[in-house]
């Protein structure tokens, strides 16, 4: 936790103008009636501004994106019993994106109101997964590689309707837009984008957590879980569940931003080990840390340029991608080729 207090107020700090940390601080206590009179004003109108109004609700969105990200590679994993599963690898975020950008260039769930973006991103997510887990288990039993065949094939399905969609876009200001935002970006964050997406990740992180006996026994597999008393037809669809609305909330804030869900379970359980109880809440705390840095970097490395968030994950992320597969042993809890 002090790593996370530490990396959001040095984030706040970078920038192209430069802030104390303690002037944050001293601006985010202002804000609470109770120390607002034990607070000296000694910062100016603009450095308000730009902590409150611009940094502090960006970096925390990447805090939460981060988190929500690890934590649904933690539940994708478990539920199909393997380390390479990911929501962005599976092709569960190119769902979620069919789903936004409807809605973002044509309106889509316009009676959901300001909800519509995340609706169509969790809806479309929702039905990528059950197909791509329906279409690796057609013929036998879930394996790694028929699982990634599918998800590559449905991937690379929805992202053709994504550009399908985006080629009909009737503007180009909708085009840009989603062409951005599709490759990843905090630069959207606003306060009040922050209270649906932090309630989401926090509830399915509870209801994960309070499971992880549940999660431990689908390690060993189906049956082995069943005999321990878990019912592995309702828990995978409780995890089908929670995986799409976390996928669809977070794509729907903060655009399709890959690999994040894969390397941070990973590396948390080469650390802490396979026990969930433990697994859950120090990859969320990994993955809010470092999304938070990425940000930094896209910030700032082609300042005043801002690079999608998602390059920089990716380039992250597929070098550890090949290196699990390359492993000789790359599943957990049993046998997932």
């Amino acid at each position: 936790m002090v790593g996370l207090f530490l990396s959001i107020t040095f984030a706040i700090t970078l920038g192209s103008v430069e802030i104390r940390p303690t002037t944050v601080w001293k601006i985010a206590l202002s804000k609470i009636p109770m120390f607002t009179q034990w607070i000296e004003v000694d910062w100016s109108k603009g450095e308000q501004t730009i902590i409150w109004d611009i940094r502090f609700p960006r970096v925390l969105m990447g805090a939460i994106v981060g988190a929500g990200l690890s934590v649904v590679g933690v539940a994708i994993q478990s539920l199909v019993r393997n380390s390479l599963a990911d929501p962005y690898v599976l092709g569960v975020s190119s769902g979620a994106s069919v789903g936004a950008t409807s809605v973002i260039i044509f309106g889509a769930f316009s009676m959901y109101g300001q909800y519509a973006l995340s609706f169509g991103a969790f809806t479309g997510s929702l039905v990528s997964i059950i197909l791509i887990f329906t279409l690796s288990r057609i013929g036998g039993q879930n394996s790694t590689v028929r699982l990634l065949m599918a998800g590559i094939a449905i991937s690379a399905i929805l992202s053709a309707i994504t550009s399908l969609l985006v080629f009909s876009a009737p503007n180009e200001h909708g085009i840009g837009t989603v062409l951005f935002w599709l490759s990843g970006s905090l630069a959207g964050g606003k306060w009040e984008y922050l209270t649906i997406p932090t309630l989401i990740v926090v509830i399915c992180l509870i209801v994960l957590m309070a499971q992880y006996r549940s999660l431990n026994a689908m390690l060993m597999g189906e049956e082995s879980a069943g005999t321990l008393g878990v019912n592995t037809v309702q828990f995978r669809k409780l995890l089908l569940v929670i995986t799409a609305l976390l996928t669809g909330v977070i794509v729907s804030i903060a655009g399709s931003i890959g690999f994040v869900g894969l390397m941070m379970p990973h590396i948390v359980r080469v650390m802490v080990g396979s026990d969930h109880r433990r697994v859950l809440p120090v990859s969320a705390l990994f993955g809010a840390i470092f999304l938070i840095w990425v940000d930094v970097v896209a910030r700032l490395a082609f300042a005043p340029e801002e690079l999608p968030i998602g390059i920089l994950t990716a380039l992250c992320g597929g070098p550890f991608f090949i290196w699990l597969m390359l492993r000789s042993s790359y599943s957990f809890g049993g046998s997932g080729r």
